[in-house]
């Protein structure tokens, strides 16, 4: 499934309905990563061609380092990453360019 990163002018240019998507507001904008058909018509900004990785299992709040040891990993093969967290695991979207190298570089972390 490819996702798109979004910036919004407003929350409610969101489908939050759409399964695997993420909102964040802050201070200074609207973000949203959604599956990329499900992106609001006229974002501020939009970049597509995004894939995601899910971390296997429920992470409890007491465990260190999880998401630096699979951006550590990435980052080993020159793979940028767009990290999201929600209240159970983490997702990392990588460019679909290199989704193939990413899901190798991840299974060494097994």
């Amino acid at each position: 499934m490819e996702f798109a990163v979004c910036r919004i002018r407003a929350a409610s240019d969101a489908d939050l309905s759409a399964p695997y998507t993420f909102f964040a507001r802050t201070d200074e904008e609207i973000s949203l990563v959604c599956p990329a058909g499900a992106c609001p018509p006229r974002p501020l900004r939009r970049e597509g061609g995004w894939r995601c990785f899910r971390v296997a299992g429920t992470l409890d709040f007491s465990l260190v380092g999880i998401l630096a040891k699979i951006t550590g990993c990435l980052a080993d093969q020159s793979i940028p990453v767009f990290a999201v967290s929600t209240y159970s695991t983490d997702y990392v979207l990588v460019k679909a360019e290199h989704a193939a190298r990413a899901a190798a570089a991840l299974q060494t972390l097994s």
